[in-house]
């Protein structure tokens, strides 16, 4: 069975089989693609963990604006802060490789809620931390719990929706990245203004309770893995993952495909308002237009990528941000609304890889080292956007007036690096073609 449930509990078996047939029936000689719709199961099920990533995109997110507060009212330095901002980074790549010998050994609902909480308490620490120490200490705790989060809430998808089902699914979840700027940052940057900065913590922590409560309640166990595991040592299972070429040319896309984004997103703000002329105040508006263009962009792809096939949607998207981002990095003194218009075109190529890549790479792992798979790539992107950062940080240096200099080269970096990626994706896209026709 693909959930584990109560036998005594009929509503719940009605629950679960309705939720698994409807996900596979299709009448015959029509695409499941074009007519396959979600049912009110899987919908709950996607806006939990939307909703769940959403709070941890935000926890992540957050920190950086809150700067401006945060580092006179705790008395650091900048580079405390950096320290402070770099160490949820570190200890999630960390506890990415630590836990995934053990991803594949419990029901993943339960290992989700197990993170979950350690996630909520890390942020409580965070919101109720008096000094830089305790801050520094509780931004790590909340970096091995949270780190390992979003690849149990990969698995979890993959496990429970088909795969052409999946790229929807994902778009989806996509969207708590947007919405996490639409309506978590600003929020959260009032509640500093008017409660000092322990205040977004304490906001993020109410609503996880809130969303760990709902998805202890409604969401179904994720035991099918359990019955195909041969690895009795949690190392012997990592050691199986890591070594196996299939699972080895997906880590490496991914570490590539990490790289260019976070080679980019660190000096943004700098360059608009440096280099493009836009005013501080106006940043928050890019940002709130570039976040609305993204929640409508996600399941727009999603379903694209579920019609056309992830690798041809992936083309698409490699192609449009290769143009956008060549474009973006080097504009000079740029009114307002063409900034924004290109910020939105550029998201609608990085979601148009994002989101087809996911999808493609769901379907590489076996069910037996789902979990594991999922806790390396998630671990290979925290370690692979630091990175990014800092080769950024090599080739990009501030001119007297502020000015970036040499962020062109950085475009240069990411279009090698698309095109790079776009090849891989084709073996990728191969070897899941393969594997379908394996188990048909």
């Amino acid at each position: 069975m693909l959930f584990e449930y109560n036998p005594g509990n009929i509503n719940s078996i009605n629950r679960i089989e309705r939720f698994k047939m409807e996900s596979t029936s299709v009448s015959p000689g029509v695409s499941k693609a074009s007519t396959l719709k979600f049912t009110t199961q899987q919908k709950i099920v996607v806006g939990l963990l939307a909703f769940l990533q959403f709070t941890i995109i935000l926890d992540f997110m957050i920190l950086s604006p809150l700067g401006a507060v945060l580092m006179p009212a705790l008395n650091i330095t900048a580079a405390q802060f950096g320290t402070v901002v770099s160490a949820y980074a570190i200890s999630a790549a960390i506890s990415g490789l630590l836990a995934a010998g053990f991803a594949d050994k419990f029901d993943r609902k339960k290992l989700l809620m197990f993170f979950y909480v350690g996630f909520i308490a890390g942020t409580l620490f965070c919101g109720l931390a008096p000094n830089y120490h305790a801050l520094l200490a509780a931004r790590i705790v909340t970096g091995l719990f949270g780190g390992v989060i979003g690849s149990i809430v990969l698995a979890i998808t993959t496990d429970i929706f088909p795969l052409h089902q999946r790229g929807r699914v994902m778009g989806l979840l996509q969207t708590s990245f947007a919405a996490s700027q639409i309506l978590g940052l600003p929020a959260g940057l009032f509640l500093s203004n008017h409660w000092g900065w322990h205040a977004p913590f304490l906001m993020i922590v109410a609503a996880s309770a809130i969303a760990g409560i709902f998805i202890w309640i409604h969401m179904p166990a994720v035991t099918e893995h359990l019955a195909l595991q041969s690895d009795k040592k949690a190392f012997v299972h990592l050691l199986h993952t890591v070594q196996k070429p299939r699972y080895l040319l997906a880590f490496v896309t991914t570490a590539i495909l990490s790289i260019g984004g976070f080679m980019l997103m660190p000096f943004a703000s700098a360059f608009t308002v440096h280099n493009m002329g836009i005013d501080y105040g106006s940043l928050p508006m890019i940002y709130l237009v570039t976040g609305f263009a993204s929640i409508l962009i996600g399941p727009l792809v999603g379903k694209i990528s579920d019609t056309i096939g992830g690798y041809n949607t992936f083309i698409f998207g490699s192609l449009v941000s290769i143009v956008m981002v060549l474009i973006y990095t080097h504009l000079g003194i740029t009114p307002l609304p063409v900034v924004m218009l290109v910020n939105s075109l550029m998201f609608v190529g990085i979601f148009s890889r994002m989101i087809p890549s996911q999808t493609l790479m769901s379907a590489i792992p076996e069910v037996a080292s789902r979990g594991s798979f999922m806790s390396v790539s998630a671990s290979l992107q925290q370690m692979a956007g630091g990175l990014g950062a800092i080769i950024a940080g090599v080739i990009v240096v501030q001119d007297s007036t502020g000015a970036l200099v040499h962020y062109d080269i950085i475009g240069y970096v990411m279009t090698g690096l698309s095109v790079t990626a776009l090849i891989l994706m084709y073996f990728i896209d191969r070897d899941v073609k393969e594997i379908l026709r394996a188990e048909a």
